[in-house]
């Protein structure tokens, strides 16, 4: 299973967030699985196509993933899979 871990801010819409491991072999898949956990979290996450909603940012082992659109990315059994808001402003 992969360790699937948030950002703090995140906990404003789901305040018992905690970091989980969660089976899956892709991205996609995994956050399947954290949707059925935390559904009010997942359309924060996920838009209403599927794909990575631009203010939000998930890495795989520190490395940002490459597939927002279809979140294809793979998911190694060990892997640790970071959820964080993505930050603007100036």
């Amino acid at each position: 299973m992969a360790l699937v871990k948030f950002t703090s801010a995140l906990k404003r819409f789901e305040p018992e967030l905690t970091d989980i491991n969660l089976p899956g072999d892709t991205v996609g898949s995994i956050l399947s699985k954290v949707a059925e956990r935390y559904p009010k979290l997942n359309s924060y996450i996920i838009d209403e196509k599927g794909s990575l909603r631009k203010h939000v940012n998930i890495f795989v082992q520190g490395k940002m993933i490459a597939d927002r659109e279809n979140l294809s990315d793979p998911v190694a059994e060990n892997d640790e899979l970071f959820i964080i808001q993505a930050l603007s402003g100036g």
